[in-house]
């Protein structure tokens, strides 16, 4: 029972002060969070133009949104697991590493099954990204800094709907459906590489 108690308390870590390069990481992350958030509603704004050039019958298109949401509501719950045995840096990094490498892969789907396998795999990083965040409030700072730290990432999750149909459209209308997508590839790979630098070291548990 003490060994269980013992490993409960070392998986789940909070600090009494947070670095400046730990609010970096933070605002690394919630960028993440807004770019999964965003690519629900910049995708559903150029719908048509997808199917036009992709070929795709009216009966099909609905998958290409229901595919990503419903993989990002499966791993939402299991973002806890996932935080406690890879801890909150590393289930971050990988998120949003896969969310990238996904991303890349939707750009250049050339038929729907490839976009719906892709956006699948994009969705369920992007679930990862989303209480990555939020749970990063609680555990990156003290409590004095979580009306910030939770403004911030409030912030950032109301303006992705905000302004994803209007940077969706813009970006259809000046380039081509692919930029959707490979819009996420630069500020992803910055986070992915810059994030293990800049977050706290956790003790991951990969025996669960």
């Amino acid at each position: 029972m003490d060994d269980d108690a013992h490993s409960a308390m070392t998986t789940i870590w909070r600090t009494t002060r947070a670095s400046v390069a730990t609010w970096f990481g933070y605002g690394l992350m919630c960028l993440g969070m807004f770019m999964a958030i965003l690519d629900i509603q910049v995708v559903a704004t150029s719908l048509p133009t997808i199917q036009s050039a992709l070929k795709i019958s009216p009966d099909e298109m609905s998958w290409i949104q229901t595919a990503y949401l419903i993989a990002e509501i499966i791993a939402i719950p299991l973002a806890g697991w996932l935080m406690r045995a890879l801890t909150l840096r590393w289930l971050f990094v990988i998120a949003i590493f896969v969310f990238t490498l996904a991303s890349i892969g939707c750009a250049f789907s050339d038929n729907f099954a490839s976009l719906v396998t892709f956006r699948v795999v994009q969705g369920f990083a992007g679930g990862m990204l989303i209480p990555a965040v939020f749970t990063g409030i609680f555990l990156l700072f003290p409590a004095r800094s979580h009306p910030i730290a939770g403004t911030i990432a409030g912030i950032m999750a109301v303006l992705g709907p905000t302004v994803g149909p209007v940077v969706g459209g813009w970006i259809t209308h000046h380039y081509s459906w692919p930029w959707l997508f490979l819009v996420n590839v630069p500020p992803g790979i910055i986070a992915a590489i810059a994030t293990p630098y800049l977050l706290p070291r956790g003790r991951s548990r990969l025996s669960q």
